[in-house]
């Protein structure tokens, strides 16, 4: 079943002129003008270890990102009122939608979105892929990494570990590493209980992978936790990517995610940190992953908290950018 079947009859959005709306980004120019922000789909899902329509996500986001406007208003200094700055994303960047990759799912589709990251890269300050499963964080991260590999970092938001064996959603991590990523700038943020297993916390600890526990976050400002996170896998001075895997949220604001469990962060939580580690010129490539449309709610709260971190990574970067 397609997402466009389960949203049957979806009423048109209003039109007002003065309130435009995000998405409907044209497509990358020809020749090699600098940009700032590039989307891209990458549809994985057949690899999944759970049942999964995520290959209709990208389309999802697209729409959802209709219903938002480009108007950020960023804080002043702490505790005042204040200095507060108002950023129009649209007129401060300059954003494409590169459409999505062909059949990511095999070795050659997959090679073919490597490679296609790689280009957007080269000309974009910062490349969001929207996914699609977890299995578009090997060619994302590869495209951002190019041949700065060894120097490169990987920051996740995640229930999970990623290490298992195989080709599959549960195996990024693991997949990063043995094509030559130092584990040891490799930081994942918000592993929880009951999502792992003893074996597979083994392979992260043997590593040397900095794993901050979903408790942390308890009593740690995502602020402090996003710069050790920054500190340490940006240490070797390359290219950074973030895997922002939506699952990390709590059930009731992700219940398109097959494998969130309740206790996760909440959706807050996940924007801020989508927004801080743009806001880092380190930072290459942002993926967003494991979001089903198919299996959301019918208020689309899970598609929507995936296009909202779209917005909130362009709004790290227009941050970046001086704006």
């Amino acid at each position: 079943m397609s997402y466009d079947e389960i949203t049957p009859g979806t009423p048109a959005l209003s039109n007002d002129p003065a309130w435009p709306r995000t998405g409907g980004w044209g497509a990358v120019p020809d020749g090699e003008s600098p940009i700032d922000l590039a989307i891209l789909g990458i549809p994985t899902s057949r690899n999944s270890l759970s049942p999964s329509n995520a290959h209709e996500t990208p389309a999802a986001v697209r729409e959802a990102l209709r219903r938002y406007s480009s108007h950020v208003v960023t804080p002043g200094a702490p505790g005042r009122r204040r200095g507060k700055q108002e950023i129009v994303l649209d007129e401060a960047l300059t954003i494409v939608d590169a459409g999505d990759a062909v059949d990511p799912d095999s070795e050659t589709g997959e090679a073919a979105a490597q490679a296609l990251v790689a280009s957007l890269s080269a000309r974009a300050q910062l490349v969001v892929a929207v996914g699609g499963d977890n299995s578009l964080t090997v060619p994302a991260a590869l495209g951002v990494f190019g041949d700065n590999i060894e120097t490169a970092g990987l920051i996740t938001l995640d229930a999970h570990h990623d290490l298992r064996d195989g080709r599959s959603n549960g195996s990024p991590v693991r997949r990063l590493i043995e094509a030559g990523l130092n584990p040891r700038r490799i930081v994942q943020i918000g592993i929880a209980d009951f999502a792992n297993s003893a074996e597979y916390r083994k392979r992260a600890r043997d590593y040397g992978i900095t794993v901050i526990h979903r408790d942390e976050l308890h009593s740690r400002s995502m602020h402090d936790v996003i710069d050790e996170a920054l500190h340490i896998a940006g240490s070797g001075d390359g290219p950074l990517h973030v895997d922002l895997d939506v699952d990390v949220c709590d059930r009731s604001v992700a219940p398109g995610c097959p494998a969130s469990i309740p206790g996760g962060l909440q959706a807050y939580e996940l924007r801020l940190a989508a927004r801080l580690l743009a806001t880092d010129p380190r930072v290459r490539g942002i993926d967003i992953a494991e979001v089903d449309a198919t299996a959301d709610t019918e208020d689309q709260r899970t598609v929507r908290l995936a296009a909202l971190c779209v917005l909130e990574a362009a709004a790290g970067l227009a941050k970046r950018l001086g704006h």
